[in-house]
């Protein structure tokens, strides 16, 4: 009885100073599971929304608030295979609100900046530059946001390729962090209240943990803030392994079933383009089993990239901070693995046998030892 008034206490003091250091930045995650059943966006998404409608402890506050985001997102959000019907109603109308993944680059020929709609799937949108300027994430692949468009066709207008305006942008997940104002918050927590703060960021009870599975759980977050950091995690299935690369930043990325291309991956000399390691903070490898390339020299790439940062194609050598995770099952035994073979026995040969390639691990997180019904 003690224990459970003693970790009523904590969760209190805890939440009592969310309240007064991070008000506005703070969300129930309980609520999203409800949520994010009958819409397809990230969690960091839902959780942003909540954060707005739901910050208070007055239950009919956030129902009403938790209603006003379903509203926002049955109304607003746009599904792909709806793009036509939206671009269809944005016409009649004149004017439709959608929330959507904005992603903006600058058109040195035309001298302005144009957006990409991910689901809405229309591109060379011009926008006006005090956005990009103001929230520098949309030049750096991208945010969601609530956007207010415009539709309005002029024949005699020859320079205008497009009759669609964006009138305002509302960004829907955290455009930039003030990383002075986390610090100042951060100086009123213990270092065992700021580990329970940011293992409940990620949907985990520490509560439910002991302490070396809370720090476990911490050493998946190293690749989130650490530069060119190569982890693995091996573990039994429903941990959690992937789900906070997919769901928890919208600055990693997951790549599920493993196969992809040098191209994709590192650099297209087609098109000259840089590929995941020079767009995101994290790639992640889902199903480490499955890892293929298309490309003979695909693993020779990646080694030298977990190695140096840096990898060479064609004539040129390119310089990317992305930290690698590997993640995938282990269907054994660790005891048995252990003895027959050993711990990086589930990836492709061509990687659990090659040395150089291990040698190149930061960090090897034993999954088996996370339980898997608490996480």
């Amino acid at each position: 009885m003690d224990e459970f008034m003693e970790m009523d206490d904590t969760r209190s003091i805890i939440k009592n100073k969310l309240r007064q250091y991070f008000d506005g930045k703070i969300v129930r995650k309980d609520l999203t599971k409800h949520i994010k059943e009958g819409a397809n966006v990230p969690v960091y998404v839902l959780e942003f929304l909540l954060g707005q409608y739901c910050s208070s402890d007055d239950e009919e506050i956030i129902e009403e608030g938790v209603n006003n985001v379903k509203r926002i997102l049955a109304d607003n959000f746009v599904r792909p295979d709806e793009a036509q019907k939206v671009l269809s109603i944005l016409r009649e109308r004149g004017s439709y609100t959608v929330i959507d993944k904005i992603t903006v680059h600058l058109n040195i020929k035309e001298d302005r900046y144009e957006a990409e709609f991910s689901n809405l799937g229309i591109k060379n949108i011009p926008i006006h530059p005090d956005y990009p300027s103001k929230y520098d994430r949309l030049l750096c692949g991208g945010i969601w946001c609530i956007l207010q468009l415009d539709y309005e066709f002029i024949e005699e207008d020859k320079k205008n390729t497009t009759p669609i305006r964006i009138r305002k942008l509302t960004p829907i997940q955290m455009p930039h962090i003030d990383m002075d104002d986390l610090k100042n918050g951060r100086k009123a927590f213990t270092k065992d209240e700021w580990i329970d703060v940011l293992l409940r960021s990620t949907g985990m009870e520490p509560d439910k943990f002991d302490e070396r599975v809370k720090w476990l759980l911490l050493a998946r977050m190293i690749p989130l803030v650490e530069n060119n950091f190569n982890l693995c995690e091996l573990g039994p299935r429903s941990t959690g392994k992937s789900h906070i690369y997919k769901e928890i930043s919208p600055n990693s990325i997951l790549v599920s079933g493993g196969q992809t291309t040098v191209a994709n991956l590192f650099y297209n000399m087609a098109s000259k383009t840089v590929g995941l390691v020079g767009m995101w903070d994290v790639v992640a490898f889902d199903e480490v089993a499955g890892i293929t390339f298309k490309d003979k020299d695909g693993v020779q790439i990646m080694k030298d990239y977990m190695a140096s940062g840096s990898f060479a194609r064609g004539r040129e050598e390119k310089a990317a901070s992305a930290s690698m995770v590997f993640v995938g099952n282990i269907n054994q035994s660790v005891d048995v693995l252990q003895k027959t073979s050993h711990l990086f026995e589930p990836f492709p040969a061509v990687m659990a046998y090659d040395t150089a390639f291990l040698d190149r691990m930061h960090c090897y997180v034993p999954g088996w030892e996370i339980p898997v019904s608490l996480s």
